[in-house]
């Protein structure tokens, strides 16, 4: 059984056009649990924050241009307006957590603009869901990123790096 990646990105030759394109790409950010366990708690959190926050405005826009893909099922239209949602939450979260973490002011400027838009808007439907294809493979990337730098936090601040 093939997933939808699989079926889109191989049927469309997508893999052997995705470089490392991602928009957060140029966020300095640990490659593995390693790494991330070398990172002081503050820094790893503000990351944490950097790469939520740079996820904003690709997905209020992937959850409005979604719906003008003739082909996707119901269920990808409400999935880009729940993934949108989490990572408000996520992100609200965070910065309580950083608010209560840092003493003074949390930081509003660390994170990386989108300049996307464009390409989710081309008229070549071929060209429009590389688009879409390479912000989802981003998306699970900086996904995983998270999920790992939280669970780096929770060993070390919760389980006294007991893990």
């Amino acid at each position: 059984h093939y997933s939808t990646d699989e079926r889109y990105a191989q049927g469309r030759g997508f893999i052997a056009k995705a470089v490392n394109s991602c928009h957060t790409a140029s966020l300095t950010t640990p490659e593995d649990k390693e790494q991330a366990q070398q990172i002081h708690h503050e820094d790893l959190l503000n990351l944490i924050l950097g790469v939520l926050r740079s996820w904003n405005d690709p997905l209020v826009h992937l959850a409005s241009e979604v719906q003008r893909i003739k082909e996707a099922p119901e269920t990808i239209l409400w999935k880009a307006v729940e993934i949108e949602e989490q990572n408000k939450r996520l992100l609200e979260g965070m910065e309580k957590i950083v608010g209560r973490v840092q003493s003074g002011e949390v930081e509003n400027d660390i994170y990386t603009p989108w300049d996307g838009l464009p390409s989710l808007q081309l008229a070549d439907e071929d060209s429009r869901l590389f688009a879409f294809y390479n912000l989802l493979h981003c998306l699970r990337r900086d996904s995983h990123k998270i999920d790992n730098y939280l669970k780096v936090l929770k060993c070390r601040l919760i389980h006294d790096n007991n893990c």
